[in-house]
């Protein structure tokens, strides 16, 4: 057999070899990397918020008193204040990214929709069950009224405006951006965790928190977290956390990571150990806070379905293919 066997026969295919791909530190698969987005969002954060306060708190020694109170008033204007620059710095980072504020959990179409309500009824109910399980171990006691009447309306209304900009603030600022761009850089599910994490170590701040106390917010941050995935938005999370809120500080009247506000409801009163009243932390240092908590969250993960993120999100939308411009003439005439 001579080589002019397989003159006729054709030579293999070799395939081309793509190019090695370089890392990029600074560009990924979904654009910017997530962390050098929130190096981004955390610094126009931080000079926003340095800008307003120093406008604030430039006109004297009232406005900070005012500020710094644990008044309807100094919760009110305080926790605007840095809604305000989260916002602002989500708007900002959605034209740099070129993404939609719905991405993020903020989208105002379900605003005050269905699920808000819902998650307000069973925050109320939650932390209604929490002290209803303490007063049946026999260290609570909802006491007498405090107020009446007309200055019963005005507290009640006051302290909801209150903390309804409250639950505003902490859920923007750590399920709605945060939580966002951490997901697209390193998964939902670490990205939860890290944010509850970070939710609790702030509470270590509160004067009165203790380390349950803490623990009670993290787990807390984590049910948010499922409520978002499983709604797609942040209006359950809010809804729960302004009712549980203002069940807590001006309904029953107990303390709020160490703080009792002016106007309450009742004159409620704890005695008993500290693991189970929470001491001066109030109900949320208790373990049967702790347990609620998991029940909760066990609970939000058998909700059907997950809307959380929207997987058209996550990518660069500046990747994306422009769809073709329409054609006036018929399809085939198109084509060569």
């Amino acid at each position: 057999m001579t080589d002019d066997t397989f003159a006729g026969a054709q030579p293999p295919t070799i395939p081309p070899q793509t190019p090695e791909r370089r890392y990029d530190a600074f560009i990924g698969p979904n654009g910017l990397r997530a962390g050098w987005r929130l190096f981004l969002a955390l610094a126009i954060f931080m000079a926003l918020q340095l800008g307003l306060k120093l406008i604030v708190f430039g006109h004297g020694g009232s406005v900070v008193r005012i500020f710094s109170s644990f008044t309807p008033a100094g919760i009110f204007l305080g926790e605007s204040l840095v809604l305000v620059c989260v916002l602002f710095t989500a708007w900002v980072m959605s034209i740099i990214e070129g993404r939609r504020f719905r991405d993020y959990g903020l989208g105002p179409d379900s605003a005050f929709g269905g699920r808000f309500w819902l998650g307000a009824i069973v925050g109320f109910a939650a932390i209604s069950t929490l002290l209803g399980s303490l007063k049946l171990a026999g260290v609570f006691d909802i006491g007498p009224l405090a107020l009446h009447g007309a200055e019963a309306w005005k507290y009640a209304a006051e302290w909801g405006a209150a903390f309804l900009t409250v639950a505003f603030f902490e859920e923007t600022a750590f399920r709605g951006y945060l939580l966002f761009t951490l997901t697209s850089g390193i998964g939902f599910w670490p990205a939860a965790i890290v944010t509850s994490l970070v939710f609790g170590g702030i509470h270590l701040g509160n004067g009165g928190e203790s380390y349950v106390g803490a623990a009670a917010a993290g787990g807390i941050g984590m049910f948010f977290c499922i409520l978002v995935r499983k709604g797609g938005n942040l209006w359950a999370a809010i809804g729960f956390h302004a009712a549980w809120d203002w069940g807590e500080t001006y309904f029953y009247g107990v303390a709020d990571s160490g703080f009792i506000a002016p106007g309450h409801l009742f004159s409620a009163h704890f005695a008993g150990p500290v693991w189970l009243t929470g001491g001066s932390v109030g109900p949320e240092g208790s373990l049967l806070c702790l347990l609620l908590i998991v029940l909760l969250c066990i609970g939000a993960a058998l909700l059907p379905g997950k809307k959380y993120p929207n997987p058209d999100a996550i990518p660069d939308p500046r990747r994306r293919k422009a769809a073709p411009k329409p054609s006036f003439l018929p399809a085939t005439a198109n084509q060569p």
